[in-house]
């Protein structure tokens, strides 16, 4: 809210400067402008009250619930991703989208399995849920900076792309998110 003030404030202040010599516009041409604008809005308005303008329908809204819990509390092994499809329909879910993050740096992973076996794309019914053991030893192993990384977060879309929904947790404390 205060960025929207400042944005049309902060101009109106800069550009104030004061001038004896300007000409505005006549009378007449502002009645005009004020009749063309209140015909335009009374127009959109009736037009609106029939349907035909505003009337669209929207897709089916497909819920999907996601949830991290860690081993530990600082530092954990292992962290369960659980996926609940909250929603009326059923989906198929691409591969989960695994983040570390850091204030300026980032690394991203796509989980494709487990145990060597490829479970994704997955199709979950609705009502039903999916539960994944992630193991951070492997991405530590693989990468030994994202240790010095405070935050995980995972990421679910459909197959389709669409993005689905997101769940974060806090690896260690660091100074700026205490």
């Amino acid at each position: 809210m205060n960025q929207r003030l400042t944005i049309f404030i902060l101009p109106v202040l800069i550009l104030q400067i004061p001038s004896q010599n300007e000409i505005g516009p006549e009378g007449y041409k502002l009645a005009w402008l004020a009749l063309a604008f209140a015909i335009a809005g009374l127009f959109l308005f009736l037009w609106g009250k029939r349907g035909n303008f505003f009337q669209f329908s929207l897709p089916k809204r497909k819920k999907v619930s996601v949830s991290l819990k860690k081993n530990r509390s600082f530092r954990p092994d292992s962290i369960e991703l659980t996926i609940i499809n909250t929603g009326k329909a059923d989906l198929d879910i691409d591969a989960p989208l695994l983040i570390f993050s850091g204030m300026w740096h980032k690394r991203k992973f796509r989980l494709k399995g487990m145990n060597t076996y490829r479970i994704y794309p997955l199709y979950l019914v609705k009502g039903d849920d999916h539960t994944l053991n992630i193991d951070l030893s492997q991405f530590y192993g693989f990468d030994r900076t994202l240790k010095k990384l405070p935050r995980l977060k995972v990421v679910v879309s459909e197959v389709s792309g669409r993005r689905l929904g997101s769940s974060k947790v806090l690896l260690r404390n660091t100074l700026f998110n205490v």
